[in-house]
């Protein structure tokens, strides 16, 4: 195991570039990094776990997911004791250590042996040093977070403040993994429909076809759902941008009600199936910037307006003001009684791949 000769400041968290040379480096002596998309492999001392530390590592990784009509946290979290990380466990994707240098615990010993005496030293002289992120350190397409401070106050400090910049890092690479999975074949048709209805480019898996396409509005569903596979929609909405108010949550809301309202139904024979915000779990908003495009996300559950189905969806609402132009993109999951996490995730990675900026100089 190599020695962590130098501690990187805590900066390093919020550069969510993903190295991936010495993945395609055929000669590499390496193992592949084994483990599901968002895993976390987690080594702590027990009592740590237990403790104020652990409770903060919990507010972390065991959030739960925003909008959600049942709890859902937003990582799958292995606990193990450090002294335990044995080969097969250190060929974990995710794998994260956590220890103060001040704990004398035979657990938290086993992770601070891994730090020189001058590594521990700088993080002495300055508490704002906490972290430090290795890439294939004992196989290839593999992150290794060492969390850390000179005592546990420290620690859940540092931890406390850099919660989302944490977050975010497990989430990128969650989606830098899966995107490689899913898109490597493409449904062009969907791709040349959304460029002609809506302007727009966007790359979806081959396995999604198109359900619906006219103008402004293009719907995609993967057909053969199961017991073992959701049932996941796509569809994306565009119509002039004339004020600021249309930014507004619940004027947002408005709009994807009367978008889904219009072209979504559970039974296309029903009409009374449309479908809706279940509005008695609060709809959770996020303002960010895409793409320089201002965006607001929407995490809800859904209803058909019959109550004959349900589900979670997630959305971004998108607006080019160059273009004159609002977008509303979503994800909709039907899958009664089982996690809904990993779709919503698959959502996420395809809708983030829109650039609603296309233009017909790109596509030439």
């Amino acid at each position: 195991m190599r020695l962590l000769r130098n501690i990187i400041p805590s900066l390093l968290l919020i550069a969510f570039l993903f190295s991936c040379d010495s993945a395609d480096r055929p000669d590499s002596t390496k193992p592949r990094a084994r483990g599901q998309i968002g895993e976390i492999m987690l080594a702590i001392d027990s009592a740590k776990w237990a403790g104020p530390v652990g409770d903060q590592l919990r507010e972390i990784f065991l959030q739960d997911i925003p909008g959600m009509i049942r709890s859902e946290t937003m990582f799958n979290v292995h606990r193990v004791d450090p002294r335990a990380m044995n080969r097969m466990l250190k060929m974990s994707t995710n794998i994260i250590y956590v220890t103060t240098f001040d704990d004398k615990s035979g657990a938290s010993q086993a992770v601070n042996a891994q730090f020189t005496k001058e590594s521990k030293e700088r993080a002495a002289s300055d508490p704002g040093l906490y972290s430090l992120r290795i890439e294939d350190e004992y196989a290839i397409g593999q992150d290794v977070l060492y969390l850390f401070g000179n005592n546990e106050e420290e620690l859940i400090a540092n931890l406390e403040k850099n919660k989302a910049k944490i977050q975010n890092l497990f989430e990128v690479r969650a989606r830098g993994r899966l995107e490689k999975a899913i898109l490597s074949r493409k449904n062009s048709a969907a791709a040349v429909a959304a460029r002609d209805n809506l302007g727009i480019a966007i790359e979806v898996p081959a396995s999604y076809q198109i359900a619906k396409s006219e103008e402004d509005f293009l719907w995609l569903r993967q057909p053969t759902p199961s017991a073992n596979r959701p049932d996941i929609s796509l569809f994306f909405y565009s119509a002039p941008y004339v004020s600021e108010e249309q930014t507004f949550p619940e004027n947002i809301l408005k709009l994807r009600d009367s978008i889904a309202g219009k072209h979504i139904f559970g039974d296309p024979e029903d009409p009374t199936s449309f479908m809706v915000t279940e509005k008695q779990i609060v709809p959770a908003f996020r303002n960010m910037v895409i793409n320089d495009n201002f965006t607001v996300e929407l995490r809800a559950p859904w209803k058909t307006n019959n109550l004959s189905m349900g589900g979670s969806y997630l959305g971004y609402f998108m607006v080019d003001e160059e273009k004159g132009r609002l977008y509303y993109m979503e994800g909709f999951v039907y899958y009664p009684n089982e996690v809904h996490r990993d779709a919503l995730r698959e959502i996420e990675t395809i809708l983030l791949k829109t650039d609603i900026s296309y233009s017909e100089d790109q596509g030439a």
